[in-house]
């Protein structure tokens, strides 16, 4: 779970730097001096004498550093949008897959939870991660230990809990 959290601060960092540095060079290289030039067009224009309705274009509105930051946070929330909407796929692949091995009408006891939980253990370390293998796997552990179905219970409703909070 460390793993998880540290790698998507790194991703959402990374892409705030990409974010920044293609905004700003866009700014610097294009926005800033078509704005500058559109300005003094109309500012000589003006001074030129005789009426004179200065239009406004669209570089001119979005020149400024206010309206370059919401450009770079658009950017960032897109990224981290598409950061969720992957992780969020890739859940829901898991969610078609057959993760414990039980056979329809079998009752599970305290003493198979470890047999069942191999399974998941065997599951790649970026599957481990997601949600399902990690509650799964927190349910028959705590089966095994307790072998209450009212602790498993909550087990899994703490752990759906902490992932919405997330």
């Amino acid at each position: 779970m460390k793993h998880r959290l540290s790698s998507e601060f790194i991703y959402q960092l990374f892409a705030l730097l990409l974010a920044v540095i293609v905004v700003h060079a866009v700014y610097v290289g294009v926005i800033r001096p078509s704005a500058d030039a559109q300005i003094q067009r109309e500012m000589a224009l003006q001074a030129a004498g005789g009426d004179f309705v200065p239009e406004r274009s669209f570089v001119v509105v979005i020149r400024d550093f206010e309206q370059e930051a919401c450009f770079i946070l658009l950017l960032w929330a897109l990224a981290i949008m598409g950061y969720k909407a992957r992780r969020t796929l890739r859940e829901q692949d898991l969610l078609q897959r057959r993760l414990v091995e039980i056979p329809e009408g079998t009752s599970v006891l305290p003493q198979d939870a470890r047999e069942y939980s191999r399974s998941l253990e065997a599951l790649p370390e970026s599957e481990q991660d997601l949600l399902l293998p990690r509650t799964l796997l927190s349910a028959l552990q705590r089966f095994a230990t307790t072998g209450s179905i009212q602790a498993v219970s909550d087990t899994i409703k703490e752990s759906c809990e902490v992932e919405s909070e997330r």
